[in-house]
């Protein structure tokens, strides 16, 4: 059975694998049609960083890009350990290759499916933060099931969150906006325990303005290749935290 994971092919100049390779992302197993946790794993195993300090933050980032976001955040804390995640292999390798020329060891990316990654691989409760920035808006109503928000998507972040954690949202689309917000109200309101993919409490998340990380410019909101191009064109942004109650 294949779901499109374990893609993800070494680049291992110094200092260091920055590309999680297939070793460490094997194909899911035939038992997953049985089982579904039978293709979990932990990937903040995958960080070297994690020898000297098993405890470290962990966050990911949907949809990395060019690797401005994840690169500039990565050195700004360098205490937390950032997964990026891009399913555009042109994109992964030009990131792979900014992380690997700027050395930075709490860096990894993977070229996958982020919503099956988190969906098939991902353990409960070991994420302290999602971030999902500018996803891509699919328009068209015929291909609005591919929009990353959906609640299945919810779901899953849930579960794999940390208590407190959170998931970021920023986009510059206004129809992809309404959408989200549409998803969000259900996940924040008091009927969440009758959501489909989810037997937790009511609510799901508890909803917050979004506040600009570390690394974000002034007047920024992250700081990454699409914001910095959207504000050339005078665009509006949309912006949310979602937070798992502890």
């Amino acid at each position: 059975m294949s779901f499109g994971l374990g893609r993800g092919k070494p680049l291992d100049d110094a200092p260091g694998l920055v590309g999680v390779s297939q070793q460490e992302l094997p194909p899911l197993p035939d038992e997953i049609a049985a089982d579904p946790l039978a293709g979990r794993l932990d990937p903040r195993t995958w960080f070297p960083t994690r020898q000297a300090d098993p405890a470290r933050p962990f966050e990911i980032e949907i949809g990395s890009g060019k690797g401005t976001f994840l690169l500039e955040q990565a050195a700004a804390q360098p205490g937390t350990d950032f997964l990026g995640i891009e399913w555009a292999r042109e994109f992964y390798l030009y990131t792979a290759d900014r992380v690997r020329r700027r050395r930075l060891p709490n860096v990894r990316v993977l070229h996958t499916d982020a919503t099956e990654f988190l969906r098939w691989r991902v353990p409960d409760g070991i994420v302290d933060v999602v971030h999902l920035y500018f996803s891509d808006p699919w328009p068209k109503p015929k291909h609005h099931k591919k929009r990353v928000v959906q609640d299945r998507f919810l779901a899953e972040v849930r579960r794999v969150l940390k208590p407190g954690g959170e998931l970021r949202v920023v986009t510059d689309h206004a129809e992809l906006w309404a959408w989200d917000q549409a998803h969000f109200d259900r996940w924040t309101g008091a009927d969440a325990d009758q959501l489909p993919g989810y037997d937790g409490s009511a609510p799901a998340f508890t909803l917050h303005d979004f506040t600009a990380p570390e690394a974000a410019g002034p007047d920024e909101l992250v700081g990454s290749n699409f914001e910095r191009k959207f504000r050339e064109e005078g665009r509006a942004f949309h912006a949310c935290v979602l937070r798992k109650p502890v």
